[in-house]
This record gives structure tokens, sequence and C-alpha cells, in this order.
């Protein structure tokens, strides 16, 4: 379940409500305002509040009264060369607030970007949902022998039916203890009215990493597209990565222009290094250039090649 009955009937409440206001607004992110966006199996993410827009952006780098002094193309154009010049504080100018709710291994990944502000669901005054992740069977996979961090093939048969069962029974049966550690069911109501829990600061030490947590989350759009860049990237883990995937929809209804130019400069762009380029020149001029000649070292070579679709 992504979310209660009672949360369901508070959003559409909150959907039903609007304010006039003279700030510039985003018709795109206004039409999901508040809404769920399922992520995983019990995840999801929604945004909650934002300040500001593409001419937000503008009007910073131009310093500028009201929307700007240009035409919406040309609005575009200045948001291109800013992010393809690496500006960033025009973008800080613009901010945005999500409620997510996410494994507590994915969040643990997830702070590690300490340029937001973040308030998490507390454990030491409420009681955490008999809520936890189990990847699909696709996403079973074995460890990777090239990347300590990273996945290898998807386990199969036997081997994946034991390994789902090992997840599901220890996340199962480490619920039941946390309850019976608490002497509380789901809705705070003490199991044994004759016996005192231990406190829930203690209790909630041996639930596993994967089970749900919630957050409020919020970032500058400069820090959010730093953000997408690395955790919408095909590298990144699957599980945080689709919910940065989701994110980025966001992004594109809330600053179309930027998120266009995001996704040509950042997202979908590449960085070389000195060497990096010197080697792409040297095969445009066509040389036969080998990883040993290059100057760089076996994985950034390996990359290059990688990003230019050669064989290396």
């Amino acid at each position: 379940m992504h979310v209660t009955p009672e949360q369901e009937a508070e959003i559409e409440a909150q959907r039903q409500e609007t304010f006039s206001t003279r700030r510039s607004t985003s018709p795109g992110l206004e039409e999901i305002l508040y809404q769920v966006i399922p992520v995983l199996d019990h995840g999801f993410i929604r945004v909650v509040d934002y300040m500001g827009d593409d001419s937000a952006v503008v009007q910073a780098a131009r310093v500028s009264y009201g929307r700007g002094t240009k035409a919406v193309r040309g609005d575009a154009g200045l948001i291109n060369y800013l992010l393809r010049h690496r500006h960033t504080t025009p973008f800080e100018m613009a901010e945005i607030k999500y409620h997510v709710k996410l494994p507590i291994f994915v969040a643990r990944q997830w702070i590690r970007h300490r340029t937001a502000s973040v308030n998490e669901y507390s454990a030491r005054y409420s009681i955490l949902d008999n809520e936890f992740y189990l990847p699909a069977a696709e996403d079973l996979a074995a460890q990777s022998t090239v990347n300590r961090q990273g996945r290898g093939e998807t386990l199969t048969g036997d081997e994946a039916a034991r390994v789902y069962e090992l997840l599901r029974r220890d996340a199962e049966q480490s619920y039941a203890d946390y309850q019976e550690m608490l002497n509380e069911d789901d809705g705070g109501e003490p199991l044994d009215p004759g016996r005192q829990g231990l406190a829930r600061e203690l209790a909630r030490m041996n639930l596993s990493l994967n089970f749900y947590t919630q957050w409020y989350w919020k970032t500058d759009l400069h820090n959010l597209m730093h953000f997408l860049s690395l955790r919408a990237d095909e590298h990144a883990q699957f599980e945080i990565r689709i919910y940065a995937e989701a994110m980025l929809e966001t992004m594109k209804r809330w600053v179309p222009q930027t998120y266009d130019a995001f996704v040509n400069y950042r997202h979908g762009g590449a960085h070389l290094s000195s060497k990096g380029l010197a080697a792409v020149k040297r095969l445009i001029a066509g040389e036969d250039v080998s990883q040993a000649g290059s100057g760089m070292s076996k994985r950034e070579w390996s990359e290059l090649m990688e990003m230019l679709g050669r064989e290396g």
C-alpha cells in the first residue's frame, strides 16, 4: 500500500484547495501538486511545495524586474548558456519540496546529498508501519565481479526463490519482534496491558534496512540537478534511480526550459578530462589511438570508449 485511505482523503482535500497569488506559478507542476507518484512496491514521491520557475532563473541572471526583459525564446537561450557554462547561483533561486516514502537503505544513500533540508519520520515518537521493500524477481542480482558496488547477473530459479524468502522472512520476523518489544500494535494499543513495553527509540534497533521511512526533502534547483545527474544515471543503484527518474518527470513539469537544457548538457551529455579530450581529437583526426598511448588509465579509457560507443 502506498498511502492509507486517511492519507488519500487528506491529499484529495489539499488538491481541492486553491489560492490566489501574485507570484509566478508553474502550470505543469500545479496539475500534480500533492499527488502521490508510486515508486517501488510501497514507496512514493509527491511535490508538496515549490518556489519559482524558469522565469526565476532568468530574472536572477538578469537581475531584472518581473518576468524578465526578453522573449521566452531568449529565456531558453540564456538558461542553455548558464547550464553550458556551469553557472549555479541563478538556479539556486528556485526551490522545491518533496514528500518521499522510501526504504531506509535508500534513505541512507540519499542523505549523502547534504545540500537539502530534511525532516524524517521519527521512530522515537511514532511506530513505523509494517511495510518493507522486497525487490522484484528481475532485480535480484548477484554481486558484480567488476564493480564492488554494482550488480551482476540476475539470480534465477531456486536461488532467487531462496533469497526472496529470506528477505521476506527476516522482515516479517523483525517487525513481529519490534511489536513484541514495544508491546503495542500498529495503532499504538497495548498487546498485553499487564506488561510494560520497551521505549520506541530502542525497539526500532532491530528493524532491517528494507523497512520504509518517510521524509520531507527541500532543495534548490541547482542541487536538485546535481542529485539527478548522479542518481538518475544508469550506473546508480536501481532503487534510488527509480526515485530520481520519477523526480526528473516532476522537474520537466516544473521548469521545462531548464529541464531541456539539463537533459542536453548534463543528464544526456558527457564530461571529458584533458587527456580524454586530446584522445578524441586524435581519433577525429584519423589516428589509431590505444589506451597505452593515450596516457589514460585502463578504467578511464574503458569509460571513454563506452561513452563513444567504440570497442576498447
